[in-house]
């Protein structure tokens, strides 16, 4: 039988270790570039191009090119050896005739390198503070609904915040390891958060249900026994269950190609600390506001 709660004070000041690592980046990512994350074409507006070279290309030269025919402000990321994808701030109608002469303006500047448009996105401005806007209220509804059920469910303050925390932590979590690797914030990422809340708090209410059930029949006997032996009894479901869902999208991140990119490394991201937090989060934050038996 393996004392989960053992480590529970390592954990605890792990997750608020990386959760200052988190804060601290964020400031200096601030001061230094004016913004903290990047964010896709989905919430700044703006047009997005992702072309194709028949040869290896360095981005820095794309980015040049466009500034020299008229698009000093664009962004540019590469994308393996031959992709390089394109962001300007330019809002049109026809997105597909503005991708169009971005592709002629290279490729008449790097003639010896075929040119392809893969893909093209265009939002206006309004449209993607809207976007912004309604994507925060999303996360911020689940989890006064996730609040809600977990208290009727278990009818308990400490269950209920020992849910919530977690859930919490799990998003902070994911927008740090973002924050860290410099991934960008778009639509798919708020698509992937909500999908690992609603998973992580599933996983949650099997280890509370078990906790619940031993109380009742155990009174008496300490709660750190209890809660130890109920995440022992549920480890070989929560493991089955990461491992089932996990593999999955580690297949999408690797195959998937660098348009499921980062929503599949969201979504590994999330499970993995989604798992964590049932254990090492939600647990012992119940086991300190709940009333002794």
């Amino acid at each position: 039988m393996i004392n989960f709660l053992k480590y529970r004070k390592v954990t605890a000041l792990s997750s608020l270790s990386l959760l200052i690592a988190f804060a601290v980046v964020g400031v200096y990512r601030y001061q230094t570039r004016g913004s903290a994350y990047r964010y896709s074409v989905d919430f700044t507006g703006g047009t997005q191009v992702l072309f194709a070279f028949d040869q290896a290309v360095d981005s820095s030269l794309v980015r040049q090119i466009l500034a020299d025919k008229g698009w000093p402000n664009a962004n540019t990321r590469e994308f393996g050896e031959n992709e390089v994808l394109v962001r300007v701030k330019e809002f049109e109608g026809d997105a597909v005739g503005l991708s169009e002469r971005m592709r002629s303006a290279i490729q008449q500047t790097m003639t010896d390198n075929n040119v392809r448009t893969l893909q093209t996105e265009s939002v206006g401005s309004g449209v993607g503070a809207d976007l912004r806007e309604k994507s925060f209220y999303a996360m911020a509804i689940a989890l006064l609904f996730m609040l809600g059920y977990i208290a009727f469910r278990f009818w308990s303050f400490a269950f209920a915040t020992g849910a919530i925390v977690a859930t919490i932590h799990d998003a902070l979590f994911m927008l740090a390891i973002f924050l860290f690797l410099d991934r960008e914030i778009s639509i798919n990422f708020i698509a992937a958060v909500l999908t690992v809340l609603g998973y992580s708090i599933n996983d949650t209410i099997v280890i509370f249900s078990q906790i619940r059930e031993y109380m009742k029949k155990r009174k008496g006997e300490a709660l750190e026994t209890i809660v130890n032996d109920s995440l022992n009894y549920t480890l070989r479901r929560t493991m089955l269950t990461s491992i089932s869902t996990g593999l999955p999208v580690i297949v999408m991140l690797i195959f998937g190609g660098e348009a499921l990119r980062d929503f599949s490394l969201a979504l590994l991201i999330g499970i993995i600390f989604g798992t964590y937090s049932s254990v090492y989060v939600a647990s012992p934050v119940m086991m300190l506001l709940q009333p002794k038996q």
